[in-house]
């Protein structure tokens, strides 16, 4: 019988740029101790990325519908066609969003709607050539989901490589691995079976990439997945970054806030996630940039840099999470104190071809 690891050996193996296999991940969550993961997440981290130091961005996620059909069973923010409650927000007001994170020093934007059956792929084009017009490269924006961009695609009759081609055209240069949650079929059954399959998900996480887009990779954790669920994700996230040579710019692990939905449940231990960011770190050694979540962890996030983590995002808003439960915590400078405390140096991370404003973030 093969034995099992140490803490020991794997250090060896992580020391010399080696890397885990799945029984060793899942021994280490089983078995390695806080100190343990945080040790060998840093080693890991240190391949990439100066100790002490981490980066940052001021981002606001802009919520532009609230139309969804998918019917997620841990999501408190959709609400079905004609139901009371339902909006599509007008440009002016998607206008003044942005407006007021530029006012700060932010220039990064996302957009999260959901699967919204009136809207085409017209209906993208239009919205996101105008922003680029108006705001040229002074800002940036995450303009879909990864299963938002299938979805539309798939509304609008169209391929998904012919929907990346208009996005671009209109000047779309980010889509976001949002839409993940846990790549395992058989939780995708149980929670979202209209939210397609992992196969159906990593496909068009490829097409985006030979579109000539930039693309991240993100997880949800805390709802009833096994570890084996999450060991499927990690796995699939790992080895489509050795395909693709890289094709990942970061990787983003939130955690799920049970009210306000049908599934419920109770919100998973703030260590439980710090554990698990260590395992994010340690186990996709091909990805450069860890993130950790600000906007459902708040203070206990930045903790996160100390288990594997170099980059977080100081949160504006998103609807969608709030209205599940999270915190948005405005006070940036009290949140970049978060991080200070644990002995970080920070830098603002730009994302904005030709950022216009410096950054004052105490204004």
């Amino acid at each position: 019988m093969p034995t099992s690891p140490s803490v020991s050996e794997i250090r060896d193996r992580l020391t010399v740029g080696g890397r885990i296999d799945r029984a060793q991940a899942k021994w280490l969550w089983e078995n390695a101790s806080d100190e343990d993961l945080q040790s060998l997440a840093g080693i890991v981290r240190d391949r990439y990325h100066q100790p002490n130091k981490a980066s940052y961005m001021l981002m606001r996620i802009i919520n532009y519908t609230n139309i969804c059909v998918a019917k997620c069973d841990y999501c408190s923010f959709y609400r079905l066609p004609r139901q009371e409650g339902a909006y599509l927000r007008s440009k002016e007001y998607i206008y003044s969003k942005i407006d007021e994170l530029t006012e700060l020093g932010g220039e990064l934007f996302a957009f999260n709607g959901g699967f919204n059956p009136e809207l085409k792929i017209d209906y993208y084009e239009d919205l996101f050539s105008s922003i680029r017009e108006k705001y040229g490269d002074h800002i940036e924006f995450y303009a879909m989901t990864v299963v938002e961009l299938l979805y539309i695609a798939r509304v609008s009759q169209i391929s998904v490589p012919q929907a990346l081609q208009r996005m671009k055209a209109a000047g779309v240069r980010w889509i976001t691995g949002g839409g993940a949650e846990i790549l395992a079929d058989s939780f995708r059954l149980r929670h979202s079976p209209q939210k397609y399959t992992v196969a159906e998900y990593m496909q068009t996480q490829g097409e985006i990439l030979e579109a000539g887009l930039k693309t991240t990779g993100t997880m949800v954790i805390g709802f009833d997945e096994t570890v084996e669920e999450r060991l499927d994700h990690l796995e699939t996230v790992r080895a489509f970054q050795d395909t693709t040579g890289g094709g990942l710019f970061s990787f983003l692990c939130w955690t799920y806030k049970p009210y306000n939905n049908d599934l419920g449940g109770i919100e998973i231990p703030p260590g439980e996630y710090l554990r698990h960011l260590a395992l994010c770190r340690i186990f996709l050694d091909n990805i450069r940039h860890i993130r950790t979540s600000v906007l459902t962890q708040n203070a206990n996030a930045l903790r996160g840099l100390r288990y594997g983590a170099n980059d977080f995002d100081v949160p504006w808003e998103d609807e969608v999470t709030q209205a599940a439960g999270a915190i948005v915590e405005r006070d940036v400078e009290r949140v970049l104190g978060y991080a200070k405390e644990e002995g970080f140096e920070l830098d603002y991370r730009h994302v904005a071809l030709s950022p216009r404003l410096p950054v004052h973030l105490s204004k």
